[in-house]
């Protein structure tokens, strides 16, 4: 009878999606409510994108789409970069990509350039000399973007998030092991000198096994969000429209890969719990009284100020993720990571660590762990990220790792599934936000490979032969 049951539910609930394509299946709030993989496939016959090499490539040909915020940096870092070439650059404002070629000279960089059309990035992307894409547009651009791409046979990189639905993050894991082509999500602060760290140690098991972990984006974003001038059409203003945690990325990545998330854990469901807002309504309706501009934001509802997400894996450990950027605190990302010995916590800064309930090890037990923990990337090229830039100069680390992997044919330790799995935590929190805080599942997006794959370890800097161009 248990078995017959379970046959009927299943079979019911497989009826029941079967009505309305899973891409366009939507509760009365506009939010999805199919988590699952909507292609259907056999989790045995699935490429696994985790731990793939491919080819090397003696000298990484980019080209950059998006030159606004962070595109015209990533830039001026790549140009650093032994073994790169940029050969392209394309903005839809006509400005920004000359300006984006204005800075590269003096180098051996000569891009060509593509803008002024809505589809000029399509044509960058179907040129036959290029291997890398490097995203950095508006978020509603970041899947459709990477998906041409990898389709085109080029790899990617994109900013943060990846996706914004679920569907889209299905369609980057099915694109990106169908084309063999790596989709890496520019998670810069998994490359963040206390981070990396940490990793070290949780890797080398100083912290016994990890039980729970925290990270945030806690950053007084309103001034910034309400700039005319900051980005193209209020783009990031818009986004804010929606309800729940909007960009998990930066704290969660750092502390997803600290509980090997995808590999060896998986994060089985969350709920989700926000408060209304106070700050952006108001500020809206102020600026309206001010400036015409804003008349069209004064009657909008925004995300409210704090958004708290918490996430329960299939080990039973547990990882809280917050969201306010609204609210006028200090920053803070958290990454608190808690294990069965000891645990480490960077929020308030500077970073500390302990082993015990009364105190924080002291400064001078702290040095002579940096000393023993130190991950040999940080040895290697920490100094010369932090005069190169880029948030500290994570950024940095971060676009020379890529290279260097690409150019010694070596596996990405973020891979299309981790771009996947942190970017959803955006709309399964809207969901759950909308369900009074009703727990909702978390996709398997590495159809049970989480199982056997293995971290890749960026903290022993295997390749490390790539250059930096002083």
């Amino acid at each position: 009878m248990k078995s017959n049951r379970r046959d009927f539910l299943r079979l019911s609930g497989l009826a029941g999606i079967s009505l309305v394509p899973p891409a366009f299946a939507k509760a009365g709030n506009g939010n999805e409510v199919i988590p699952d993989n909507p292609f259907k496939r056999d989790p045995a016959k699935h490429f696994n994108m985790c731990g793939y090499a491919a080819p090397r490539l003696d000298t990484v040909r980019i080209g950059f789409v998006g030159l606004g915020q962070r595109g015209p940096d990533a830039v001026l870092r790549m140009s650093k970069i032994e073994g790169v070439e940029i050969k392209a650059l394309c903005d839809l404002r006509t400005e920004k990509a000359e300006a984006a070629k204005a800075s590269l000279k003096g180098t051996k960089h000569t891009p060509d350039l593509y803008h002024g059309d809505p589809e000029a990035w399509k044509k960058m992307v179907d040129r036959n000399d290029l291997d890398l894409i490097y995203i950095a547009t508006p978020w509603a651009l970041h899947t459709p973007q990477a998906v041409y791409a990898m389709k085109a046979g080029k790899h990617v990189c994109t900013e943060v998030p990846a996706a914004k639905t679920i569907d889209e993050c299905w369609q980057l894991v099915e694109t990106s092991e169908a084309t063999k082509k790596h989709c890496m999500m520019l998670e810069n602060c998994c490359f963040d000198f206390f981070e990396l760290l940490t990793l070290n140690m949780v890797r080398q098991g100083l912290f016994g096994e990890i039980v729970h972990a925290e990270g945030a984006y806690i950053h007084d974003l309103v001034h910034l969000n309400f700039d005319k001038d900051g980005y193209y059409d209020m783009w990031r203003l818009k986004e804010n429209f929606r309800k729940g945690d909007l960009y998990p990325t930066h704290g969660l990545g750092p502390i997803a890969q600290a509980m090997n998330i995808n590999r060896g854990d998986k994060m089985e469901y969350l709920t989700s719990i926000s408060t209304n807002d106070f700050t952006m309504a108001p500020h809206a309706k102020e600026l309206a009284e001010k400036d015409d501009f804003f008349k069209p934001y004064a009657n909008k509802t925004f995300r409210g100020n704090m958004n708290t997400t918490v996430v329960r894996t299939t080990k039973g450990k547990t990882i809280m993720i917050q969201h306010d950027v609204s609210s006028p605190r200090i920053y803070s990302r958290i990454h608190l990571v808690s294990g069965t010995k000891g645990a480490a916590l960077k929020y308030p800064e500077p970073g500390r660590i302990n082993f015990g309930h009364e105190k924080w090890v002291s400064e001078e037990e702290m040095k002579a762990l940096e000393q023993k923990y130190q991950p040999p990337i940080v040895t290697k090229v920490g100094e010369l990220a932090k005069q190169i830039g880029g948030h500290g100069g994570m950024d940095f680390l971060m676009d020379w790792r890529t290279i260097d992997c690409l150019r010694n044919g070596l596996p990405l330790e973020m891979d299309v599934y981790d771009a996947a799995t942190w970017s959803c935590i955006a709309p399964l929190s809207e969901q759950s936000v909308a369900k009074r805080s009703s727990s909702v599942d978390v996709p398997d997006f590495t159809s049970n490979s989480w199982k056997t794959n293995k971290p890749v370890e960026v903290t022993t800097l295997t390749g490390g032969t790539t250059k930096v161009i002083a």
